[in-house]
């Protein structure tokens, strides 16, 4: 019997993918929003696909904010297209 792997919804494209597949972007209960590299920093998660389009569009929806029902600073998107920028490269 196989093991099911875990699935998430990315907030840019609001498709389903593997876990793995998809960055963590993490708002910690100090209120702190941050890249989650493990996967398991606690507080409120939301997951983006490792493509910049994602982003953008997440960006442009609102979809990051309403999330965390907090404003995502231009730092946190900039760190967010960095990672991206290295994971695919």
């Amino acid at each position: 019997m196989s093991k099911k792997t875990p699935q998430r919804m990315c907030v840019g494209c609001r498709e389903m993918k593997e876990k793995q597949q998809l960055l963590r972007v993490v708002k910690s209960p100090e209120g702190e929003v941050s890249v989650d590299t493990t996967g398991k920093k606690s507080g409120r998660g939301a997951y983006l696909c490792r493509d910049s389009n994602c982003l953008k569009r997440a960006n442009k929806s609102g979809a990051l904010s309403r999330t965390f029902k907090t404003s995502v600073s231009e730092s946190i998107l900039e760190t967010l297209s960095e990672s991206i920028a290295n994971i695919s490269h």
